[in-house]
């Protein structure tokens, strides 16, 4: 009845978004966090009632950087073009790319126990030359392209692929640090390494400045908005062959990857 009502006013609205997983390119179920399957839930949290923040619950042990920059360069369009705050908040942990995401928001709040960081880059994979030597099996690679091959687990690593990967990696990660700069500025701590990818737990990033305190999702906003704020959830709409456990079928390895980035931070 309030909205056929005009002098009386609504409570304002803060929309919540779940940025929960690990972050790449979506699979035939669309798996993980990526942009293609968060635009829309992301657009919807800026347009729709007016919200008066924008709060996103990340926990994310990262990924894809290619997919952090997208996501957070998204939210950062919405939230200049609708002149909407955001608040992110920290579960478990926000890591390398999940770090990238918290970044977007104007301001990050953890719980005490939090990790963040890790804002650095990673490749990792296995080389098997000596199990195939072993057994008598060899390898054949026949390319056009000196790189082509470039870090086949299955030939002996070489000096100049190692130095070609980590000059792959540095733009990365200067962009992943630019990117930090550009959204905490003045509040990162000075004459502090930041950025060698080391992690920190609640009050010690909150110290350097990396987050902005202690804080809850709820008490926060409404400390901010007062006791009537009401909390509009916003997620992925999932298909029926997605809800009867199909994702199943596609994500096995993903499954196994996505734990590998967990475990990184004992979770």
């Amino acid at each position: 009845m309030r909205r056929f009502i005009p002098f009386l006013q609504a409570p304002p609205r803060v929309a919540v978004v779940r940025l929960a997983g690990a972050i790449g390119a979506a699979g035939r179920f669309g798996q993980g966090l990526n942009d293609a399957a968060l635009a829309p839930v992301i657009e919807r949290a800026f347009t729709k009632g007016k919200p008066a923040a924008v709060a996103l619950i990340v926990n994310s042990p990262g990924g894809s950087a290619a997919q952090s920059s997208l996501i957070a360069a998204r939210i950062r369009r919405l939230a200049e073009e609708k002149k909407i705050p955001v608040h992110a908040f920290v579960e478990d942990v926000a890591a390398s790319g999940g770090y990238w995401l918290a970044c977007a928001a104007d301001h990050i709040w953890v719980d005490r126990t939090s990790i963040v960081g890790s804002i650095g880059v990673i490749f990792a994979g296995f080389g098997f030359p000596e199990f195939l030597r072993q057994h008598g099996i060899e390898r054949r690679v026949h390319t056009a392209g000196r790189s082509k091959s470039l870090a086949d687990p299955f030939l002996p690593e070489k000096p100049e692929d190692v130095a070609r990967l980590k000059s792959l990696q540095e733009p990365i990660h200067q962009a992943f640090i630019d990117h930090v700069k550009s959204r905490r500025g003045a509040r990162l701590a000075e004459g502090q390494d930041l950025f060698n990818a080391d992690i920190w737990v609640g009050q010690q990033a909150a110290d350097l400045g990396l987050v902005d305190g202690i804080a809850h999702l709820e008490p926060k906003m409404k400390e901010m908005f007062g006791e009537k704020v009401r909390f509009i959830r916003h997620g992925q709409r999932r298909s029926l062959f997605q809800r009867l456990g199909a994702q199943a079928v596609d994500g096995a390895l993903a499954t196994v990857e996505d734990r590998a980035e967990w475990a990184r931070f004992g979770l």
